[in-house]
């Protein structure tokens, strides 16, 4: 299986290889080495560094960013961050956002691009505990499921509750914030909606039995929950730019594949405050969706239907023009 993963990865890096984006550089010469000194760029986070990041930071560590003419600085988001107001702005040229947030940005006027994707499936689930009375998603009827308070938990409940024939309107919902890993281990809920790479390993860790009832098992298609997003005048300015900054992502994440401990390695140096037991679990548990693949037109046009049907987005998404292909 290693060595499947390893010649996957040679293969992608050969397709994805400075010289063939039509940039001017010669075959086999990186983007970087034709101009006298590397276009500089800022990339905002999602949220605090952690393993779902490892191939961006893999990617820092190794130069891959340098080797193709970006010197890449990335940043957390802040209190106040607005990610996709920063990108509209022209404040920074690229973000990782939530796939539901560049939606809702496009829909509020803000012509933002989803340029890469950096997980293959959704982080989206119900957590239910292991020894409660929520077996499956349709025993959430008549049961206490936390809920953050953002649209997007109440379109992951209604979804697989659905799915498993039973009635959204019978669940009893109750908001406790970014709350799920604490309100679950004290019992509060039965049930709550988070991340199964995040919420999901911390309450396995924590001893907690849990049952994970992921979204796209339940109603929902398999879309790519993060993106590497830009926007429409940087890409159309700058495509030379995009393309570098999504090749050397894409080697990043290929690197952190191959080479988890390394990865990890890379990610602690970056932010040494980050517990490594903690991130080590994570990055064992995303591995398998670290897949930097082209996006899939036809599992986007399902994931813009199921976010319309769910509320999430307010009238039909032009999916073309939300997404471009690079490389």
């Amino acid at each position: 299986m290693r060595r499947a993963v390893a010649l996957l990865a040679a293969v992608f890096l050969l397709a994805g290889a400075p010289g063939c984006g039509g940039d001017g550089a010669e075959p086999g010469v990186p983007r970087g080495a034709t101009s006298a000194a590397p276009e500089a760029a800022t990339l905002v986070l999602d949220f605090i560094p952690n393993a779902v990041h490892s191939g961006i930071y893999s990617a820092l560590a190794r130069g891959y960013y340098r080797e193709d003419g970006v010197d890449l600085k990335v940043q957390p988001p802040g209190e106040s961050t607005d990610a996709p107001k920063l990108l509209g702005a022209g404040r920074v040229e690229f973000a990782i956002l939530d796939i539901h947030d560049l939606g809702i940005a496009r829909e509020r006027g803000i012509d933002l691009v989803g340029v890469a994707p950096i997980v293959s499936r959704p982080l989206a689930a119900v957590i239910a505990r292991g020894d409660g009375p929520v077996r499956r998603p349709r025993d959430l009827q008549g049961h206490r499921v936390g809920v953050s308070g953002l649209p997007s938990d109440e379109a992951v409940v209604d979804s697989e509750v659905e799915a498993d024939s039973g009635d959204p309107a019978e669940v009893e919902r109750v908001t406790i914030g970014f709350t799920a890993v604490p309100s679950l281990a004290a019992g509060k809920v039965d049930a709550a909606t988070g991340f199964w790479n995040a919420e999901g390993v911390a309450l396995r860790q924590q001893g907690v039995p849990i049952r994970l009832f992921k979204v796209d098992r339940f109603g929902a298609p398999p879309y790519p929950e993060l993106v590497l997003t830009t926007s429409r005048e940087t890409l159309e300015d700058d495509p030379d730019l995009v393309e570098a900054v999504v090749r050397a992502t894409r080697r990043g994440y290929l690197f952190a594949v191959v080479n988890p401990d390394q990865a990890l390695d890379d990610l602690l140096t970056a932010d040494s405050s980050l517990d490594r037991a903690d991130q080590e679990a994570q990055l064992s548990a995303l591995l398998p969706i670290l897949r930097p693949y082209p996006f899939d037109q036809a599992v986007l046009d399902e994931w813009a239907e199921w976010d319309l049907e769910h509320g999430l987005l307010e009238k039909p998404l032009d999916v073309e023009q939300a997404f471009h292909q690079v490389g």
